[in-house]
């Protein structure tokens, strides 16, 4: 199960990505926001942020315009790793090398076909389990 959420700057491409899941077959659950009335960021990214360590969600992918704001209201909860990825290739190193367990995206920065290749990519590549990274995330964690 993945925990999506968005403000208003994401709420557009929130509704492609969950799309995307679907055709995909991958459940999600959407913690809103529901439309594209002005709203706040941090009550969306705690949402997932919650879900993802309560465990009801495996992992959670947040947007907002830029991405910056929804990775830093989930990364104030411990025990999230909430990268911001606008790329390939870092959406890969973050789950690989950081176990990251939420990507954060701007609606404003990629657009959507990126965004899907980033939450594929996200979504597909495994955690190395390289003793290096294990110790490296316990030093975040302490």
């Amino acid at each position: 199960m993945i925990g999506i959420g968005s403000d208003h700057g994401g709420f557009e491409l929130k509704k492609e990505l969950m799309e995307h899941l679907k055709e995909r077959k991958i459940d999600y659950k959407d913690f809103g926001s529901y439309s594209k009335e002005s709203c706040d960021y941090p009550v969306y990214a705690r949402k997932v942020a919650q879900a993802v360590l309560n465990k009801d969600c495996e992992l959670g992918i947040l947007i907002c315009g830029t991405g910056i704001g929804v990775s830093i209201a989930a990364n104030k909860m411990r025990g999230i790793r909430a990268a911001l990825c606008h790329d390939c290739f870092s959406a890969e190193a973050t789950k690989a090398h950081n176990n990251a367990n939420i990507l954060a995206m701007g609606a404003r920065v990629v657009g959507p076909g990126l965004a899907l290749k980033i939450v594929d990519t996200f979504l597909d590549t495994p955690f190395s389990n390289d003793e290096r990274h294990i110790r490296r995330i316990n030093l975040i964690e302490e």
